[in-house]
């Protein structure tokens, strides 16, 4: 493995960061995910794979879980009480075995999407085993660890605060990194955060659409940095109409700017999707007549903004022409140009290929497609598919059904992370060629499952709630059930 200098050194600058704070593992992790195309090295055996740096955290993380004293009565007590540690790990058994087993079993009998080694472009070929078929698993192994290890962690008093921190931490860094990007390209200095995308991706960095420069940030492309605000968005929006913090709302209106900024239609059309809740949410306040401080908020902001849209229309009629090109470009003909085109053919045949196999999928990291739940059953099959709606059930249903009272704090920051990994959801299902839905789903699922079975105890050094002093998962007498 060929170590990465500006990765090594990215990992030591956060991980000197949170030791200063005095800060978890966890709150690494999470920020750790503002670098997506930051790779630690890149293993040569592996078809030059380039792993990212969040994976050298994970693994800390997961050290860190284990090197608890009575770390088996623990694991113990989180298989008993947690009924999704079983999925996750029969789902980790599945996918190697998937992975390893279905491209030779179906070799020849469907095709496939690989990327190419020379061109770093995707082309079609016969199903057979390839490198990303390890890799791929790797990381669906690793995240799953993470859940693990994760549930395990938030039995520690402070934990959960410190998921709130990475959070904030994360989308705090995406900010940044998306500033300098846009500010590098609109000066003239060009892509300025270049020496930090070491990974061995096609990067699409210096590309223009309507006339406006693409906002990459720290990511690849600016449909990954799309897909990232937009998450952040959720986030930061779910937090603020829980608690009213003002640096979440700061925050949360420097993401949807940026959102608006990095003609990602992916993000486009993502943001109209989560909008959905928002505006029913808000509706259904104003028939019961209980409309809420941030919702008021939000009705209070849309005549200024209509009836600026409107002047600079009348006073500069071709105003919005700029605006009016980009949205053609990335939304109203996406699916018309060459590369909705191709994103369509990949998901045709990828469907294709599941009923080639019987059902059965190709195996993760075979092939490639652009949407997750057809890459899901494109690679894991019916029974995979089957494992992973379980699993998001349990997050869309989030903390219904506990009748107890629960810690406002608890519900700001479930509620949040929970609407982090759903919008994080929507974009993978508009773009994502993977399966794997990665930490950003299994870290909220961690935290959702775990809020609802422990018992909520209050600190007055803290306001984050955390469990019984002997590290136990406890009975919650409310009749919450995970």
């Amino acid at each position: 493995m060929q170590v990465s200098v500006v990765g090594a050194l990215i990992c030591t600058g956060i991980l000197g960061l949170v030791v200063y704070m005095r800060w978890s593992m966890i709150t690494a992790l999470i920020a750790s995910l503002a670098f997506g195309a930051t790779a630690i090295g890149t293993i040569t055996s592996l078809g030059g794979s380039s792993p990212l740096i969040f994976t050298v955290f994970d693994m800390l993380v997961i050290l860190a879980a284990l090197a608890r004293r009575g770390i088996w009565r623990e694991i113990g007590a989180v298989f008993v009480r947690i009924g999704a540690a079983w999925i996750v790990c029969a789902l980790m058994i599945y996918v190697c075995i998937g992975a390893l087993l279905f491209p030779r079993l179906f070799a020849g009998q469907t095709s496939a999407f690989v990327a190419s080694r020379t061109g770093r472009g995707v082309y079609e070929a016969a199903l057979a085993p390839v490198s990303g078929n390890i890799s791929q698993a790797g990381y669906f192994v690793l995240g799953g660890l993470t859940f693990l290890a994760v549930c395990l962690l938030l039995q520690r008093s402070g934990t959960l605060a410190d998921i709130r921190r990475g959070f904030f931490l994360w989308f705090s860094l995406h900010v940044l990194m998306g500033v300098l990007d846009l500010l590098g390209k609109v000066l003239g200095a060009g892509d300025i955060l270049a020496p930090i995308r070491t990974a061995n991706y096609a990067m699409l960095t210096q590309v223009t659409a309507g006339g406006f420069w693409r906002i990459a940030g720290a990511f690849s492309e600016a449909s990954t940095f799309g897909a990232g605000s937009l998450a952040g968005l959720a986030f930061t929006y779910a937090y603020w109409r829980k608690t009213g913090s003002k640096f979440a709302l700061g925050l949360g209106a420097a993401l949807f700017v940026l959102l608006l900024l990095s003609t990602s239609s992916t993000a486009y059309v993502g943001l109209a999707i989560v909008s959905v809740p928002v505006v029913f949410s808000i509706v259904k306040s104003l028939a019961s007549g209980r409309l809420r401080s941030a919702e008021a908020l939000l009705i209070a902001l849309l005549p200024p903004l209509l009836l600026s849209a409107m002047a600079a229309g009348l006073f500069y009629p071709h105003f919005f022409d700029p605006v009016l090109q980009l949205f053609d470009t990335t939304v109203a003909n996406k699916l018309t140009s060459a590369s909705g085109q191709e994103r369509s053919y990949w998901n045709y045949k990828s469907l294709q290929s599941f009923f080639d196999t019987g059902g059965l999928g190709v195996g993760l990291g075979s092939s490639r497609a652009s949407s997750w739940p057809i890459a899901l059953l494109s690679q894991l099959g019916l029974f995979g598919t089957a494992m992973m709606a379980v699993l998001l059930a349990m997050l869309v249903r989030g903390l219904r059904g506990c009748h107890g009272r629960i810690d406002p704090e608890v519900d700001a920051i479930a509620s949040s992370v929970r609407a982090c990994a759903l919008s994080a959801l929507v974009a993978a299902s508009l773009s994502s060629g993977s399966a794997d839905p990665g930490i950003v789903f299994l870290i909220p699922l961690a935290v959702i499952l775990v809020s609802r079975i422990l018992v909520v105890e209050y600190s007055r050094d803290t306001r984050a709630p955390y469990p019984h002093g002997d590290g136990r998962l406890a009975e919650v007498g409310d009749g919450c059930q995970s």
